[in-house]
């Protein structure tokens, strides 16, 4: 089910006024078990305007959301999967259910809504009709069960004002949403700064709060978990900085030559050098700690915290570029990339 275009949406007038009466949720999840419940408990009266877009789950996960009185939609999973062609079905869905609808909350169903977020969200909509999207602190439920966790919530804590991108959880105003035409769908991950530099391109602004918007339940415990997680990320820089690599607009280019230096360049260079020239070569790898020190330093060296986020963001780049060359690879072949999913 695609989007539908301006004409069927009766709030596409550019700059409507948000009203909270016409707001909606749309959440997606698979196999979330007690997270999607904490989601929907999250909802309160809001659940019975929510669209819920179930991949295949195969625990309670439908059952759980149909009893809160939520729309369900069951993807044709014979169909490719994504997150964004969730987000669209899950739009559909509610567009057609709800016409006049000036703004949808986009939640993942590992999250929980902060009770006064859509208040604070739709109020700013409503104070600023240049704003497509405006999304706020998203909290990581867990930091301290784990140093991937710990690493989510630090993730998540970017600085407020006027951004580029946005994340899974967002209110988007509808007109905006329509005439952009949702999501990217064939994207396996990356597809909501994607669509924000569509946006942004058209003329809109996408703005981040600092006040509380959700709980996330990262749920990550493993090491392999972090590495697939930052794999989908360096998939997701390269598709998105190759799609709009001649726009104005664009983003990730410099993650993309980050990654390749780092993850690639600097360590064939180093080793290939060391074994074919001159052993000297092989000091280039001293850029690694001496590349954590500086980010350390910039962040407050007396801390341990500051030491361990720069060894990760460092070692990041190794899976980064893993997930950057299947992008390539997949292209250069004419191949769809699978989903890449951590848990």
């Amino acid at each position: 089910m695609d989007v539908p275009g301006p004409a069927d949406a009766s709030a596409a007038a550019r700059g409507g006024a948000p009203d909270a009466a016409r707001l909606a949720v749309v959440l997606i999840g698979r196999n979330e078990g007690a997270r999607l419940e904490a989601a929907f408990a999250s909802l309160g009266a809001l659940a019975a305007r929510t669209v819920y877009v179930d991949s295949g789950s195969t625990d309670a996960s439908v059952a759980a959301a149909a009893a809160t009185g939520a729309l369900v939609v069951d993807l044709d999973m014979d169909r490719p999967f994504t997150a964004a062609r969730a987000r669209n079905e899950g739009a559909a869905r509610a567009l057609a259910a709800w016409p006049g609808l000036d703004a949808i909350q986009f939640m993942d169903g590992d999250c929980s809504l902060d009770p006064a977020w859509i208040a604070t969200a739709a109020g700013f909509l409503k104070t600023h009709p240049d704003v497509a999207v405006v999304a706020g602190r998203r909290r990581e439920r867990h930091p301290e069960r784990s140093v991937y966790n710990w690493l989510c919530d630090r993730e998540w804590a970017a600085p407020a004002g006027e951004a580029t991108e946005c994340g899974g959880d967002a209110l988007m105003r509808v007109s905006a949403f329509v005439a952009a035409g949702g999501y990217s769908a064939d994207l396996i991950a990356g597809e909501e700064p994607e669509l924000c530099v569509r946006l942004r391109a058209a003329g809109w602004r996408i703005h981040r709060l600092a006040d509380p918007m959700t709980l996330h339940d990262a749920a990550m415990t493993r090491f392999s978990q972090w590495w697939k997680r930052s794999a989908r990320a360096g998939h997701a820089f390269a598709e998105v900085e190759a799609r709009h690599r001649g726009s104005p607009f664009g983003i990730w280019r410099a993650n993309v030559r980050r990654i390749v230096l780092w993850g690639g360049v600097l360590p064939l260079v180093a080793i290939l050098g060391g074994l074919l020239v001159h052993p000297a070569f092989l000091a280039l790898l001293l850029a690694y700690p001496a590349q954590v020190a500086r980010l350390a330093l910039r962040e407050g060296a007396g801390r341990r915290e500051s030491w361990i986020a720069a060894t990760f963001l460092v070692l990041a780049r190794f899976p980064e570029l893993a997930g950057l060359l299947r992008f390539y690879r997949n292209r250069l072949l004419g191949r769809r990339s699978a989903l890449l999913e951590y848990k």
